[in-house]
């Protein structure tokens, strides 16, 4: 599935990733990240679009999305 990064907090690694069909959001944490947790937290706060490709679960919390990984050239 893809989407974007739409919330993050750095205090506490996780954000949120709203997907591009239906525009459910995916809670993920730092764990659950390909890549550097800092730099997509700096991206972030630069305003910068970040697109991800991820793995949909359920959990008893809601959705989560699991491998996440940025489709948009930076890791």
């Amino acid at each position: 599935m893809t989407g974007k990064v739409i919330r993050m907090d750095n205090k506490k690694a996780f954000g949120f990733v709203r997907f591009d069909l239906d525009g459910s959001d995916y809670f993920f944490h730092k764990d659950d990240l390909y890549g550097f947790w800092e730099d997509m937290v700096q991206d972030f706060k630069s305003n910068e679009l970040i697109l991800v490709e991820f793995k949909p679960s359920k959990t008893e919390k809601g959705l989560r999305a699991r491998d996440v990984k940025r489709t948009d050239g930076i890791n």
